[in-house]
């Protein structure tokens, strides 16, 4: 769980929006499709390791892992939602 304080203070890397923690749902989706071998990346590569948790933009496009507590907030990191994973 990331302080909501500090939540307040981060925004989508690429459309300066507001983000939010992903639901319990979207990490065990994203989770389920990483142990199938089926999440790529924006960058395209492999998303290999599960993630803990993730922070999601307004407009609900991606997700940025959240891994050992540090989010990745770097564009080439997010994992499309949707279709792409």
């Amino acid at each position: 769980m990331i302080d909501s304080e500090f939540l307040g203070m981060l925004v989508c890397p690429t459309s300066r929006q507001p983000l939010r923690e992903a639901t319990a749902a979207e990490v065990e989706t994203v989770n389920a499709g990483i142990a199938a071998g089926k999440v790529r990346n924006r960058a395209g590569s492999a998303v290999e390791k599960p993630i803990d948790a993730g922070l999601v933009p307004a407009d609900g496009d991606v997700l940025y892992p959240v891994v050992e507590g540090i989010p990745i907030l770097l564009s080439t990191e997010a994992i499309p939602l949707g279709g792409s994973s």
